[in-house]
């Protein structure tokens, strides 16, 4: 029997930087897990949409599929957009099983990049003292989903002992510079700003603008490519493969 195929279903951007960044990301699954089929898919502005994918998978013969949405928050694409288009795709293949697993969310490996895109940010800009960070997300209308980019914020301070700042690049304030120019306004002079955006695009450009502009000294760029992500998103593989797995599959050994 083989293994299901895993969809990759990220939000999609009318920035062509984005799509080529995701999929970028889910060949790099693909090499780590080369006896996975793995495609991208996007919700919205670029392709591949989920159908798409699901019908050339379904035509490759795959009767599974495990879909992992990229995103890092539970906000309105994961509760709403995600199950949706999902539904939609399950709908029109009798014989098909879909799983989709948690999202990749917040979580110690995705520290480990921020670092090391920040590290980047400040070797480029020859930046060697800090006294203040900024970490900036999208930002929602979910409220949970924004207190899940501040509590990032808090740990992501508390790890480098910097007081540090949540902003927001749409819906709600602070946004970055807003962010910056409250740390300036502390005193603070040497304010850099992380993202947690996984690939670029209109709101992360929309940071880097407003934070320079507010006098950051250094801005680091979105996650992007990386193995840490990559495993992420093999981890929650794994927990949906299992979840496709019967329980009279089990017990016959069929």
């Amino acid at each position: 029997m083989s293994a299901p195929a895993l969809i990759a279903l990220a939000h999609g951007s009318r920035d062509p930087r984005s799509a080529r960044t995701i999929t970028a990301l889910t060949e790099l699954v693909a090499c780590l897990r080369p006896d996975l089929r793995v495609a991208p898919a996007f919700l919205d502005h670029s392709a591949p949409d989920l159908d798409s994918v699901v019908d050339r998978l379904v035509a490759e013969g795959h009767s599974e599929i495990v879909i992992v949405p990229l995103l890092l928050t539970e906000a309105y694409h994961a509760k709403y957009d995600v199950p949706a288009v999902v539904a939609a795709a399950a709908k029109r293949h009798d014989d098909l099983r879909i799983q989709t697993t948690e999202v990749l969310g917040i979580e110690g490996a995705l520290f480990r990049v921020l670092d090391a895109r920040l590290r980047e940010a400040l070797k480029d800009r020859r930046v060697r003292e800090l006294d203040a960070l900024v970490l900036a997300g999208a930002g929602s209308t979910d409220a949970v989903a924004n207190a899940a980019i501040a509590r990032a914020a808090r740990a992501w301070g508390a790890h480098h002992r910097l007081p540090t700042i949540a902003a927001f690049a749409s819906s709600v304030p602070p946004a970055a510079g807003e962010a910056v120019r409250a740390h300036r306004a502390d005193g603070r002079r040497h304010i850099a700003v992380g993202m947690l955006f996984l690939a670029p695009g209109v709101l992360p450009d929309r940071v880097r603008e407003l934070s320079y502009e507010a006098g950051a000294v250094a801005v680091a760029e979105p996650l992007g490519v990386d193995q840490e992500i990559a495993s992420i998103i093999l981890a929650r593989y794994a927990v949906g493969a299992v979840g496709l797995v019967s329980f009279d599959h089990l017990f016959t050994g069929a």
